[in-house]
């Protein structure tokens, strides 16, 4: 191995070191399962914001955005992005304060529990439901995390694939299980500043290695589609390809997944002062829109690297590589350049540990609080607790370990896992949040049938083409809201002696009343 890769090596060795001291110095600091899952409610304004949008964009911000928009130019990349960011502002504006206050008055401390009191679910059909819905989403979810840091690992330094994997996830494991919510939300809030470094760097030196920015606009504009945000760029043909506004609204809806993502909606509950969620607002959605702009610019100049020859060509199916392979070239230029080129491959293992460590927490919290507490009735005091929910951290995370054992087994599943937390969570939540007469009954039928239709869609409607070629997110989501309207409907007179408090509970969270 040569100085270059010893150097970064190095750099990123000290970052891991980092987070695993972070998790140590947070874990006195959790003195309940509360305190573990969602730090208290102390989180301040800025690390609300930044945690939230960095446990969100995972390593699909600095490997997958750039990669789309190398290999088909902007429409996918762009409306995506544009999708993603209106739904993060919405989220923010919409969701944020009203959930932060809804839960305090509830006492509830993870999402499936809201779901259980919102409703005065006494059996807890509705928390298990949630809960079962978190466990078999996001074990995958950092399966394919655990899986991203692995494959940069074991293709940059020519390491076991396995072996650079387990390492990757005993360091999240380790500062999670220890440090819990707080040091999470606290590491997200560095590795946001670490990927916001990377992508800058990334982005200056390509511009520079393409040759300027006129050399990389001119190989855009080159390319057949690449630039025009109704056609995209076909590699396989070398000609443009279609990009029609049905598409366009599919690729928006992953947008709506927002409104159902258990890790960022537990940011919203966790807020010291809801006042300040206006200030936390600015600061995600501004950071948002410039990194994803800035990433699929990375895509843009990469492909003028390539054409001007400073970058090799990729295989195909191998563009979103594009980031690790200019970091490689900028090592190649002395000692500081090398230490530079670890920090931004630090900034991809940072995007990817940021996702793992809150799905983490957010699906060990339904294996404890919701089924074990809750639905099975355990009484155990909270230094036991603590114990579980440690336990439930490292055994959810060893079971991930073994489903990412696969090279590039997961990855197809997270686009998958985005829909249904979408559908399941997302009319849910909203109908729970903003209408007082939502049932439990039509909050349990919406529930299954926002997730059922994920793999309906998926699998049944969707390879029929044409106007069925639907992320499944959309039409789901939709089914989602309108069986829990009509259902909640049907189910008044049956719900009436739960309403009158439900619907109490409903006025005094939105007067602020806790």
């Amino acid at each position: 191995m040569g100085t270059q890769y010893v150097l970064m090596m190095i750099a990123m060795a000290v970052y891991l070191i980092g987070m695993i001291v972070l998790g140590v110095l947070f874990s006195g600091k959790n003195r309940s399962t509360a305190d573990f899952y969602l730090g208290g409610r102390r989180l301040g304004p800025f690390v609300t914001a930044m945690s939230a949008e960095a446990s969100d964009m995972s390593s699909w911000l600095l490997m997958g955005l750039p990669g789309v928009a190398l290999a088909t130019g902007l429409p996918e990349a762009f409306w995506t992005a544009l999708g993603l960011g209106i739904g993060t502002y919405i989220n923010w504006l919409v969701v944020a304060k009203r959930i932060r206050l809804y839960s305090q008055k509830l006492g509830s401390v993870t999402v499936p529990d809201f779901f259980s009191r919102r409703y005065h679910d006494g059996r807890h059909v509705l928390s298990v439901i949630a809960a079962l819905v978190i466990i078999v989403f996001f074990i995958p979810y950092v399966a394919s995390g655990f899986n991203a840091c692995g494959t940069l690992f074991s293709s940059l330094f020519n390491v076991d694939y396995f072996t650079a994997m387990l390492i990757s996830a005993v360091v999240i494991l380790i500062y999670t299980s220890l440090g819990g919510f707080l040091a999470a939300s606290t590491s997200d809030l560095v590795q946001s500043v670490v990927m916001t470094g990377a992508l800058v760097v990334v982005v200056a030196f390509g511009i520079h290695s393409a040759g300027g920015w006129s050399n990389v606009t001119a190989n855009a504009a080159s390319l057949p589609g690449y630039l025009n945000l109704m056609k995209g760029y076909d590699p396989a043909t070398g000609s443009a390809a279609s990009y029609p506004p049905l598409v366009i609204i599919s690729t928006m809806a992953w947008g709506l997944g927002y409104f159902g993502m258990p890790h960022i909606l537990l940011r919203f509950m966790a807020i010291r002062d809801s006042k300040k969620l206006a200030l936390s607002r600015r600061v995600a959605t501004v950071w948002v829109f410039i990194a994803m702009g800035v990433a699929i610019l990375i895509g843009v100049v990469g492909s003028g690297m390539i054409a001007n020859g400073s970058v090799a060509p990729l295989a195909s199916g191998d563009s979103q590589r594009i980031i690790i392979k200019i970091a490689e070239l900028l090592g190649s230029y002395g000692v500081f350049p090398a230490l530079v080129a670890g920090v931004i491959l630090s900034g991809i293992l940072a995007a990817t540990m940021s996702t793992a460590d809150s799905q983490l927490l957010a699906a060990a919290s339904s294996v404890t609080q919701d089924l074990l507490a809750d639905t099975f009735k355990l009484k155990i005091s909270d230094k036991a607790a603590m114990i579980i929910a440690r336990g439930a951290v490292l055994v959810i995370g060893v079971v991930a370990i073994v489903w990412a054992r696969a090279e590039g087994s997961v990855f197809t599943i997270v686009s998958f896992a985005w829909a249904g937390f979408g559908a399941a969570f997302g009319p849910t939540m909203l109908l729970a949040l903003f209408w007082k007469k939502s049932t439990k009954y039509g909050a349990v039928a919406g529930m299954i049938a926002g997730g059922v239709m994920v793999f309906v869609w998926k699998y049944l409607v969707r390879p029929v083409g044409g106007i069925f070629d639907l992320y499944e997110l959309l039409p789901a989501f939709l089914c989602g809201i309108l069986i829990n309207i009509i259902v909640s409907l049907a189910t008044q007179k049956a719900s009436a002696g739960d309403l009158k408090k439900i619907e109490k509970e409903f006025d005094e969270a939105a007067d602020g009343t806790v």
